[in-house]
């Protein structure tokens, strides 16, 4: 116990620590652990996720909710087999298991949703507004939208892929591994002019 206290205590980022990422609802109702086999492998791996990705948009948009963070390679296999909306272990879009891969096959990922644009998904804007926005302000490497609350998969990787799906209407994917996007950079900023000035929030 002792340990995963420790654990929980590792600071990621400015805003974030381990623990911000540990609780998993499949891990309590079905009485599992979510610890890493390579605690140091998913603090690493973390912390770049964290730093590159989720400081820039709590610094941006607020408080960021994280819905799906870490889970160990165990746990993400037992909500595979039963079907838990888990991807394979091995599936190369997996990006929950941060003490996974080596090298350049490293990732870490999680699915949050930013509340000040779930506010304005409810009232009709389109996500691709938010789409467009992150793929020109963040170093992301995939991002996947589903359709409660405008949530999405966003994950961080040594080589980034810039891949953008989703689950919303228009279904499918908005933009491939190294594709130039299909509108220009000027239809991409009006989409999203009234958006908060990028890490326009001062924290004392």
């Amino acid at each position: 116990m002792r340990g995963l206290e420790n654990l929980g205590r590792v600071r990621l980022s400015r805003h974030f620590f381990m623990r911000d990422f540990l609780y998993s609802e499949i891990a309590n109702v079905h009485t599992l652990q979510n610890i890493p086999d390579d605690p140091d492998l998913a603090i690493e791996t973390g912390r770049a996720f964290c730093r590159t990705l989720l400081d820039p948009l709590e610094e941006t948009f607020g408080r960021i909710a994280v819905r799906s963070g870490y889970r160990s390679a165990e746990l993400n296999q037992y909500g595979n087999e039963n079907r838990l909306n888990c991807a394979r272990n091995d599936n190369p879009l997996e990006c929950h298991i941060w003490d996974w891969g080596r090298g350049e096959a490293r990732v870490a990922g999680a699915s949050i949703v930013i509340p000040w644009f779930a506010d304005r998904y409810e009232q009709g804007r389109d996500w691709r507004d938010l789409a467009w926005w992150l793929h020109d302000h963040l170093d992301y490497s995939e991002i996947w939208f589903f359709p409660k609350l405008c949530a999405f998969n966003l994950v961080w990787r040594p080589v980034p892929r810039r891949r953008i799906d989703s689950y919303i209407a228009p279904r499918g994917r908005l933009l491939a591994p190294g594709a130039e996007p299909q509108v220009t950079r000027a239809q991409r900023q009006a989409r999203y002019a009234d958006f908060p000035r990028f890490r326009g929030i001062s924290y004392p």
